[in-house]
């Protein structure tokens, strides 16, 4: 599950509990309940900062062991597949959030861990532990489109991105900065979250109009907004 709390400026939701955090139905619907909540009080200066407790997993991706205890093999598909659907709406919350996004990594972020991550205009990490992994090649799954829509778009380097998806290549915190996935690395998991509240605190400073921001934000990926069903809005400033 996940809490939404507010600190001045800034919100942090958090990804509860000392697991891996998997991106199960319960919490893909605490995720999409505290996005709700966060866009309807959202104001200027808002900014966001998602992390997790612990320090081994930021998010290790829907949860293939309630998958797997499905009474069939079909059953199991129907479960991936409602995980999957039901994610997108997250992602493209997140995509149009009218504030900055910071993901706060205190350790590993696979598969819809990454993806959750790269939703988010930052993403902080430590170099000592953790790495963002794609294991679909890993576990014989095929990309849904919005996946692969998201790192088209926000994994600039092709090299980068056919290792991410093709190789199943486990990135560590310097090699991410280096390739322009993360914006820094950062010694441990509570450095990572001190240099998120600076970040955070420096974009609250700029007041910007959320709206604004949010739109320009999804006028740079208008591949993954057509694929999340996000439509594009025109504002007219007060002159």
């Amino acid at each position: 599950m996940c809490t939404l709390e507010k600190r001045g400026n800034l919100f942090f939701l958090t990804l509860t509990g000392d697991d891996d955090h998997r991106l199960g139905p319960a919490v893909i619907e605490s995720l999409l309940s505290a996005l709700s909540q966060l866009k309807s009080e959202a104001t200027r200066g808002s900014v966001l900062i998602t992390t997790a407790q612990g320090t081994k997993f930021f998010s290790n991706g829907f949860d293939l062991a309630w998958a797997r205890s499905a009474d069939t093999k079909s059953g199991a598909v129907d479960r991936l597949r409602q995980m999957v659907d039901s994610f997108k709406p997250v992602v493209a919350e997140l995509i149009s959030l009218p504030m900055p996004t910071i993901a706060a990594l205190p350790g590993h972020a696979a598969a819809g861990g990454f993806l959750l991550a790269l939703s988010h205009d930052y993403i902080l990490m430590r170099r000592d532990r953790g790495v963002l992994y794609m294991s679909e090649v890993d576990l014989g799954l095929t990309f849904p489109d919005y996946f692969a829509a998201a790192m088209r778009l926000k994994i600039g380097s092709a090299s980068a991105r056919r290792d991410v998806m093709l190789r199943g290549a486990k990135i560590r915190g310097d090699e991410a900065v280096r390739l322009g996935i993360a914006a820094s690395a950062h010694d441990s998991a509570d450095s990572v979250l001190e240099a998120a509240v600076r970040l955070g605190e420096q974009l609250a400073q700029r007041k910007w109009n959320g709206e604004v921001y949010a739109e320009i934000r999804k006028s740079m990926f208008p591949g993954l907004c057509a694929v999340l069903g996000v439509s594009e809005r025109v504002i007219i400033p007060k002159l």
